[in-house]
């Protein structure tokens, strides 16, 4: 696989996942989050591992349980995190504290506990797109610095970006797509609890069912598996920065298909955004004609 590939596919999961507002505003309004996150990871987990123990893709007494019990438990964590960070404080601070924390943690764990210290590019790239992203928000919902609601964006950030690292460990013992699969099923188990203290009767109304299986089986299961295809051969720093191609796209599919206006400033932040993906993008294939 050239090494510029790897990239495009992470950043094609960042669109995946940057489809996931839009595609929420076809769900009824008393669509809690954390139901829409269960109910997504169950549809994502069980339709793949069914398929993959069909296929004996599977074989569970050889199975790297650590790293994929981690993984789960980090996506299962990030979920309710997130979201409420985002009730507390409001979408503009929740959103640009969480996903702008991610890639920064990410390449302080892999400097001080890999031992890998990042590359000239990674850091203009993750300047850039945390700037891009700041600015992308500020002409949302009016911003509320509450410090409960920072500190659980914050913590968010740093469970995706322990997520990234655990499954580029678990991919080097399985293949993506099992990985996926197991993964996933974990942490729609560990959220289950969330669709009975909820009203999630929704779910089976018949006009839900078609974006409920598109965020099941776009945003999460085709999404991540293209993530951690990808994340073979990226690393997990760069892997995390890339991600925030997921509010590039939310933005501009809120101008094209919900209707909101950016302001000039906004788009400044959308061309940081773009800037810092493509410095980081084609830094891969730089390094590779190098070695």
């Amino acid at each position: 696989m050239k090494t510029v590939i790897p990239y495009f596919l992470v950043l094609l999961a960042a669109v995946l996942w940057g489809t996931t507002g839009t595609a929420q505003t076809y769900l009824p309004q008393n669509a809690q989050p954390l139901t829409i996150g269960a109910s997504r990871l169950a549809i994502g987990g069980f339709s793949l591992l069914i398929i993959m123990i069909v296929m004996k893709k599977i074989n569970f007494s050889t199975w790297p349980w650590k790293e994929t019990i981690v993984a789960a438990l980090c996506m299962a964590l990030f979920q309710p995190l997130f979201f409420t960070s985002v009730r507390v404080t409001g979408i503009a601070i929740g959103t640009v504290v969480a996903i702008g924390s991610a890639p920064i943690f990410s390449g302080l764990i892999e400097w001080f506990f890999l031992k890998l210290r990042p590359s000239r590019a990674w850091i203009m790239a993750t300047t850039m797109s945390v700037i891009g992203c700041s600015l992308l928000f500020l002409n949302k919902d009016a911003l509320t610095v509450n410090p409960l609601g920072v500190t659980l964006s914050l913590i968010a950030g740093f469970v995706f970006a322990i997520y990234t690292i655990v499954s580029k460990a678990l991919l080097a013992k399985v293949e993506a797509i099992p990985a996926v699969a197991m993964t996933f099923s974990i942490s729609a188990i560990i959220l289950m609890p969330f669709l009975f203290i909820f009203d999630s009767s929704w779910v089976t109304e018949p006009s839900n069912i078609a974006t409920i299986l598109y965020l099941g089986f776009m945003t999460t299961s085709v999404a991540y598996i293209l993530y951690l295809t990808g994340l073979q051969k990226v690393p997990s720093s760069s892997a995390v920065t890339l991600s925030l191609g997921e509010p590039l796209t939310a933005a501009v599919l809120s101008v094209f298909i919900v209707g909101e206006v950016l302001s000039a400033v906004s788009w400044i932040g959308v061309l940081l955004l773009l800037g810092g993906i493509i410095v980081l993008t084609f830094s891969g294939r730089k390094r590779a004609k190098q070695i």
